[in-house]
């Protein structure tokens, strides 16, 4: 690829940003009132800080980019495949909640009660995920610059827009439903719930290692990934803590809807100052700028399990690429495990409890990923003769970085534990139902990775056999 065709900061901050920074995250988070603000600067300091520093210093020192060949080149090929199978399986869980999102929208200019129709939702999700998929099969060049575009419409103008509201909505003294005091904003360990909210928001910061597999579609990865992760980082916490912040102060708790609780919030705003009009107009600029956020969700962690397909843990057709170099064989494949996952949306009494389990699910899962790879930044610092590009380093030396991957192990742990608690204030029928999908799931997603092993190991022992018949 010529350096004109490569992704610069512009569109490599873009490309970050609009995969992580969504507007859809926001509900989730003001759920949790005026505690939020304590979780999303422990979630910052705790996690999103930690991944941006680590992947920027894998990405700019390391030729390949992507979890897989960080865990291959620290502890072998087989704990990379789990990494980035960890990775991947996680999305597959993770996007029915990412679609609903834009179905829920999309009803909600029809009629808002739709949003909780669980047959509609999951027929919307299968057709907006596989049309998504036709156009990552583009590659990477056409999908970067239908997220450009989606972000800048659909995400940083709505963003700016809520935020500006919230500010207005202040200055005219407009009542409040929480307040920010010292005693509120600190939430009461003793419920389980205000740990739960942890769970939510970490996972509204997941995702800083992504772009990362697309390190040689980059021009200067060792300037361009430090740069963009910064200020990518910076951007996502800001307006994503300040949009939480905004519908949490209009609307009450209770009522906040996780699917197409944003498009509430605005109506709330619009209709306050007379400008119900734009309703229509901003839930399609949402919807576009869902869209786009989707785009790197879908094909970057196809591209990281090629890889790991390229070392013979996935059968040959799952290595084929189309003329735009992308694994078009799992990407379809990804489509038919996303739309099989979906009917377990059917199996909850309400669409905001799938919603919850699945978005749990998939944060779990993601955290174990994660862990690896903090893991895997302190033993290839170890392995000095591997850092070939000599680019960002995270500062403090050995300190420095034990630090930053003990904060981010630290904050995963306490994630990941957590993510077994069911909230209180969510429909998800009984308890006990409730831990036996959770638990199930989690095995049943892991479990596959033992028999590609066995794959891997039986295709290098048939290749020997007939490499020695050749000899004999």
């Amino acid at each position: 690829m010529s350096t004109l065709n490569k992704l610069n900061t512009f569109a490599l901050t873009l490309l970050i940003t609009g995969s992580i920074d969504s507007v859809r995250n926001l509900p989730v988070s003001a759920i949790f009132g005026s505690s939020l603000v304590f979780f999303f600067l422990f979630a910052a300091v705790m996690f999103l800080i930690p991944t941006a520093l680590v992947s920027a210093e894998l990405a700019s020192n390391i030729n390949e980019g992507g979890v897989y060949q960080w865990c291959r080149l620290a502890f072998g090929e087989k704990i990379g495949f789990l990494a980035v199978w960890l990775q991947w399986i996680n999305n597959m869980v993770w996007f029915p909640t990412f679609v609903l999102f834009i179905a829920g929208t999309a009803t909600y200019l029809i009629n808002p009660e739709l949003s909780q129709n669980k047959y509609l939702m999951v027929g919307m999700v299968l057709s907006i995920f596989w049309g998504l998929t036709l156009i990552n099969l583009k590659g990477i060049q056409v999908s970067a610059k239908f997220t450009s575009i989606c972000a800048i419409v659909g995400l940083i103008i709505p963003m700016g827009l809520i935020i500006t509201l919230l500010f207005v909505w202040l200055a005219l003294g407009n009542p409040l439903q929480i307040h920010l005091t010292s005693q509120s904003i600190l939430p009461d360990f003793h419920h389980a719930d205000n740990w739960i909210a942890l769970s939510a928001i970490i996972l509204s910061f997941a995702g800083m290692e992504l772009a990362t597999v697309h390190v040689k579609d980059v021009n200067e990865p060792q300037k361009t990934f430090p740069k963009s992760l910064a200020v990518s980082s910076i951007i996502i916490l800001t307006t994503m803590m300040l949009g939480s912040l905004a519908i949490a102060f209009v609307v009450p708790a209770n009522q906040i809807n996780l699917v197409n609780g944003t498009i509430q919030s605005f109506s709330y705003f619009l209709s306050a100052y007379h400008l119900s009009f734009l309703t229509p107009v901003l839930t399609i600029m949402l919807i576009i700028g869902a869209l786009g956020g989707s785009i790197s969700w879908i094909v970057s962690p196809v591209k990281g399990i090629a890889q790991a397909a390229g070392h013979g843990f996935l059968p040959p057709f799952f290595q084929a690429e189309n003329k735009h170099l992308v694994a078009q064989n799992l990407l379809i494949t990804q489509a038919i495990i996303v739309s099989l996952i979906c009917l377990v949306m059917l199996l909850l009494p309400s669409v905001n409890g799938s919603y919850w389990l699945l978005s749990t699910l998939s944060t779990e899962l993601y955290l174990l990923m994660y862990m690896m790879m903090f893991v895997a930044a302190i033993f290839l610092r170890k392995k000095k003769n591997i850092h070939l590009n000599q680019g960002f380093v995270i500062p403090g030396k050995q300190f420095g970085l034990w630090l930053v991957c003990g904060l981010g192990l630290l904050g995963c742990a306490i994630t990941f534990f957590v993510g077994f608690i069911p909230p209180s204030n969510i429909n998800i029928g009984s308890k006990m139902n409730y831990i036996i999908i959770f638990c199930t799931g989690m095995l049943g997603l892991i479990l596959p990775v033992f028999g590609f092993y066995i794959y891997k190991d039986r295709t290098v022992k048939r290749e020997l056999e007939l490499a020695l018949d050749e000899v004999q």
